[in-house]
């Protein structure tokens, strides 16, 4: 009989640790895509990521203009709708250096926003086609921090749900939307300056 009980604790035990482990594990990510990228750009050296959930692979090998992109609800940080590590989207991004006409936004933290409205035109006039569908640039950074050259991002949602940063955000965030398959144009529209991970 004890022998019986401590065969179930045990059991018990093994299967609460393996379905916690389930919950704090990274998502299965497929081989050749990398959450963080380094490249040479024009003689200088930059870095891409790491950002929550996000994993990228160069389109052709070794050529950095064009990545695709993986994008997993890692620890439900983007939505408190869908289980954690779930892939939520998948897209393109393309390598875009924006006019250094206008100044960066200053670093406040670590990425710092410029929503579309905001946004210059002589930017805005960078993106890729079909323009609609790019509404989203994430810059490169260097030794000294953000830079003007990165990527627009193209998001296709692989599936339905509220975009609501793990119920951080809400209906009056420009963060905020109901992400649906096939409506890239409905991604949040933001150019981000990234100063890097070791950002102080």
């Amino acid at each position: 009989m004890i022998r019986k009980l401590l065969f179930c604790l045990l059991s018990f035990l093994l299967v609460s640790c393996s379905t916690s482990d389930r919950q704090e594990a990274h998502p299965e990510v497929p081989r050749g895509y990398y959450s963080q990228l380094e490249f040479v750009h024009n003689g200088q050296q930059l870095g891409f990521g790491p950002f929550v959930g996000y994993y990228f692979k160069p389109v052709i090998f070794d050529d950095m203009e064009r990545l695709h992109f993986i994008c997993y609800n890692e620890r439900q940080f983007y939505s408190d709708e869908i289980p954690a590590n779930e892939r939520l989207f998948e897209g393109e991004a393309v390598m875009t250096t924006l006019s250094d006409n206008t100044p960066m936004p200053d670093a406040q933290q670590r990425i710092n926003p410029v929503f579309l409205k905001q946004t210059p035109a002589g930017w805005l006039e960078t993106r890729p086609e079909p323009k609609e569908k790019f509404v989203h640039f994430h810059s490169a950074y260097n030794q000294s921090g953000a830079v003007y050259t990165g990527y627009w991002l193209q998001h296709s949602a692989t599936q339905e749900f509220t975009y609501n940063m793990g119920g951080r955000v809400d209906k009056s965030s420009p963060l905020y939307h109901q992400a649906k398959p096939g409506e890239e144009s409905n991604f949040p529209g933001i150019v981000e300056f990234d100063y890097g991970p070791d950002y102080q």
